[in-house]
C-alpha cells in the first residue's frame, strides 16, 4: 500500500501553454494581497514591543516590563487587551471571508481583491491616526476586513490563472508575498523605533497604506480568471479569449472543455446552497483538507514567532533594538525559504516538502524549549551565547515553515476544490485559519505565562501530529490540472473508500428534485 500517494499519470495534460508576461504581471499584482497580510503580521508584532506604543495604549504592560522585578520572565507581556490588539483583525477577517465568498462567486475574483485593498487602506489610516484604544481597534477591524477579502480571493485567482505544471510556483507566490510584507514591516519597525518624539509607531502603522494603495489601484486593471468568466457568463467566448491570452497559445480547446464541463456542474449546483453541497460525501476529502490544513498551519506555532517575535526575543534578554533586528533576520529567512519552495514545489511535490519542513520544525522547537527550560527560568536571563543559539534555532524553524506549511497551507486547499464548491471551500479554509489564528493570538501570551518553556513542546507535538496526517491522508497534487483533481482522491488508499462512485452528486440531486417537481405538477 502506497500510503498517501496517488498517481497523476492519468490526469489530463494541457499542451502548448507557457508562462506569459501577461500571466506574470497579473499574478504579481494579485499577490500584493499577500503583501498587505504579511505587512500587518510583521508590523503588529513590532509596535507591541515599542515602549512609546505600550506607554500610550497599554501602560500596565509597560509598567510590568520596566518596574516589576517579581513577575516571571514569561508573564511580563500577559495582557488580554494587548492580545486583543493583534487578534481583533482575525475576527473581522473571519466574518468578511464569508461575505467575500458570495461576492467572489457572483461577481468574480477581481471585485473581492479590490474591496480587500480598499478596506486595508482605510484601516491603515485609522491605525496611524489613533488617539485611543477604540480607534486603534477600529483600524484593526478594517484591516481584518481587507485581509479577509484578499485571503479568500487571491489564492483562488493564482491557482486558476496558473498552468497546471507551474501552479505550485505561482500560488506559492502568495506566501512569498506574505513574507515580503512581513520582512518590509520588520525593517520599517527597526527604523521607526529610532525616531525621536515617540511617534515612530504611527509611521509603522500608517505605512500599511502603501501596499494597500498599490493593490487597490492595480486590481482595477486585473483581468478576470477564465474559470470565473465561464462561471458567470452563458457564452464561453470571453473565457476562451482570456485563456488564449493567459496561456500564450490558441490551442486551449482541451482545457476550455474541462472548464466548461466544470461550469455546467457549478451552475446546476447553484440551485442548492453551496454549504449543503460541500457537505456531500463525494466532497468529504476536500472538506476535511479545507478544515485540517489551515488548523494545522496555525498550530505549528508560526504566529507565535510572527506576532510576538520581538516580545519573545525581549523575554530571553535582548534589548528593544536588538529584538527588532532579530525579527528582521527571521523575516528574511522566512521569505528566502518560501522562494525556495516556489522553485521546487512543482518538482519534488507537496508531500515531500511537508515531510521535510515538519521534521525541521519539530527538531528546532524541541531544542528551543529545552534551552529556555534549562537556562532561562522565571527571573534569570540567558547568556548572549544561548540567546543567539535560540535565534539561530528560530531561524531554522522559520525556514522549515517557509518551504512547507507556509506556502503549501495556501496552495493545497486552493487547488483541490472543483469549481462548484471552490468559492465556499476557500472561504472555509480562510475562516478556519482566522479562527485558530485568533485563538493562538489571543491566548499565546497567557499560554507563555503558564506553560513557560513548555509552549514549544506543545506546538512541537502538533507538528508531529500534522506530519503524520499528511503522510497518511494527503495525496500528491503536483502537475494535476485543477479541473481534474478529483482523480487523486479516487486513487488514494483511504479516500477511495469514502467516495462512493454511485452516490448522487449535486447534479443528480438537482435533476431528481426537478423530476419530482414535474411529477408532482403532472399529478396535480
Amino acid at each position: 500500500m502506497a500510503v498517501g500517494f496517488a498517481s497523476t499519470s492519468e490526469a489530463t495534460s494541457y499542451k502548448g501553454g507557457k508562462i506569459t508576461l501577461f500571466l506574470i504581471l497579473s499574478c504579481m499584482m494579485a499577490a500584493m494581497g499577500g503583501v498587505i497580510f504579511g505587512y500587518d503580521i510583521g508590523i503588529s508584532g513590532g509596535v507591541t514591543s515599542m515602549e512609546p506604543f505600550l506607554r500610550k495604549f497599554f501602560p500596565e504592560v509597560h509598567r510590568k516590563m520596566k518596574e516589576d522585578n517579581h513577575i516571571s520572565n514569561y508573564c511580563k507581556f500577559d495582557s488580554q487587551l494587548l492580545t486583543s490588539f493583534t487578534s481583533s483583525l482575525y475576527i473581522a477577517g473571519l466574518v468578511a471571508s464569508f461575505f467575500a465568498s458570495s461576492i467572489t462567486r457572483a461577481f468574480g475574483r477581481k471585485p473581492s481583491i479590490i474591496i480587500g485593498g480598499a478596506a486595508f487602506l482605510a484601516g491603515s489610516a485609522f491605525g496611524g491616526a489613533a488617539v485611543n484604544i477604540y480607534m486603534l481597534i477600529l483600524g484593526r477591524v478594517s484591516l481584518g476586513i481587507g485581509v479577509g477579502f484578499a485571503n479568500q480571493a487571491v489564492p483562488l485567482y493564482l491557482s486558476e490563472m496558473a498552468p497546471p505544471k507551474y501552479r505550485g510556483a505561482i500560488n506559492n507566490g502568495f506566501q512569498f508575498s506574505i513574507g515580503v510584507g512581513a520582512l518590509s514591516a520588520n525593517l520599517i519597525n527597526f527604523g521607526t523605533e529610532k525616531i525621536k518624539g515617540e511617534w515612530g509607531w504611527r509611521v509603522s502603522l500608517a505605512m500599511a497604506a502603501i501596499p494597500a494603495f498599490i493593490l487597490t489601484l492595480g486590481a482595477l486593471f486585473l483581468p478576470e480568471t477564465p474559470n470565473s468568466l465561464i462561471q458567470r457568463y452563458d457564452t464561453h467566448h470571453k473565457a476562451k479569449a482570456m485563456l488564449q491570452r493567459v496561456r500564450g497559445t490558441a490551442q486551449v480547446d482541451t482545457e476550455l472543455d474541462d472548464l466548461m464541463a466544470a461550469s455546467i456542474l457549478s451552475k446546476i449546483a447553484q440551485h442548492q446552497r453551496p454549504f449543503k453541497c460541500i457537505l456531500k460525501r463525494k466532497y468529504r476529502p476536500q472538506l476535511v483538507m479545507a478544515t485540517a490544513i489551515p488548523f494545522f498551519q496555525q498550530v505549528t506555532g508560526i504566529n507565535v514567532i510572527a506576532f510576538y517575535a520581538p516580545l519573545l526575543f525581549r523575554t530571553i534578554g535582548l534589548g528593544e533594538s536588538a529584538s527588532l533586528m532579530s525579527a528582521v533576520v527571521t523575516g528574511f529567512i522566512g521569505t528566502s525559504s518560501t522562494f525556495v519552495s516556489m522553485l521546487i514545489a512543482d518538482k519534488i511535490g507537496r508531500r515531500t516538502l511537508f515531510m521535510i519542513g515538519g521534521a525541521q520544525m519539530l527538531i528546532s522547537q524541541v531544542m528551543i524549549g529545552g534551552i529556555m527550560a534549562v537556562k532561562l527560568g522565571d527571573h534569570g536571563s540567558v547568556s548572549k551565547g544561548y540567546a543567539y543559539m535560540v535565534l539561530v534555532l528560530i531561524g531554522v524553524y522559520v525556514a522549515g515553515f517557509g518551504w512547507s506549511w507556509g506556502p503549501l497551507g495556501w496552495l493545497v486547499p486552493s487547488e483541490i476544490f472543483p469549481l462548484e464548491i471552490r468559492s465556499i471551500g476557500q472561504s472555509i479554509t480562510v475562516a478556519v485559519s482566522f479562527v485558530f489564528t485568533f485563538i493562538i493570538a489571543q491566548t499565546f501570551l497567557s499560554m507563555l505565562c503558564h506553560f513557560k518553556a513548555g509552549i514549544f513542546f506543545f506546538f512541537g507535538g502538533w507538528v508531529l501530529v500534522m506530519t503524520g496526517f499528511v503522510y497518511l491522508f494527503l495525496p500528491e497534487t503536483k502537475s494535476v490540472p485543477i479541473e481534474k483533481m478529483d482523480q487523486v482522491w479516487r486513487q488514494h488508499w483511504f479516500w477511495k473508500k469514502i467516495i462512493e462512485e454511485e452516490r448522487l452528486d449535486c447534479m443528480d440531486d438537482f435533476k431528481n428534485d426537478e423530476l419530482s417537481s414535474k411529477t408532482l405538477a403532472i399529478d396535480q
